[in-house]
C-alpha cells in the first residue's frame, strides 16, 4: 500500500522546512502543529526554556516519513488513557 495519506510536505510554505537542518526531500508537513506538545512525555527531542516551556524546535519525529504509524498510535493512546 502506498499510504500517501501519510506524507504532505507544503514546500511552498514560508517558514518550509521549519526545523533548522531538516532533510527537505523527506520533511512531512501533516503535524505541523504537533498535536503532542501538550504532552509532557511525548517521546520527542523537546528541550524547556529557562521560562520552563516546551521548545520543540529541534523536534523533528513528527515530521519524519516513517513515524506517521507511531503519532498515530500514541495520539489513539492518549485518546483511550483519557476516557477510561
Amino acid at each position: 500500500m502506498t499510504k500517501h495519506y501519510a506524507f504532505f510536505s507544503h514546500r511552498e510554505c514560508e517558514f518550509f522546512p521549519c526545523h533548522k537542518g531538516a532533510d527537505p526531500d523527506d520533511f512531512n508537513c501533516l503535524f505541523c502543529f504537533c498535536p503532542l506538545y501538550l504532552v509532557s512525555d511525548c517521546g520527542g527531542a523537546y528541550t524547556r526554556t529557562p521560562e520552563g516551556i516546551k521548545d520543540c524546535s529541534r523536534c523533528l519525529f513528527p515530521h519524519r516519513r516513517e513515524n506517521y504509524d507511531a503519532m498515530i498510535k500514541k495520539l489513539c493512546d492518549l485518546v483511550r488513557t483519557r476516557s477510561e
